[in-house]
């Protein structure tokens, strides 16, 4: 079911784009709070970034023969400290 789990995963991060999209033109068309948005907009990007994290570590687990049932979201503070 790997393809399965992999596929809800890019869903949850469209939905999550989307979301960011919508969000950063309601800042840009000041229909939105700003501060609330921003901090909003902070935690949206953690969850994408956790989302991401998890599909590498599922698609990796697979390559090599693992299992990818074996990834977990890690925390956001780990997540966040990668480098590009």
């Amino acid at each position: 079911m790997t393809g399965q789990e992999n596929a809800d995963i890019l869903g949850s991060i469209g939905e999550l784009v989307d979301a960011e999209k919508l969000l950063r033109a309601r800042i840009a068309d000041g229909t939105a709070d700003e501060a609330a948005a921003r901090a909003e907009l902070a935690a949206l990007e953690v969850k994408l970034d956790q989302c991401w994290d998890l599909l590498r570590q599922r698609r990796a687990r697979t390559e090599f023969g693992e299992d990818p049932g074996t990834a977990r979201v890690r925390p956001a503070a780990e997540v966040e400290g990668y480098e590009s």
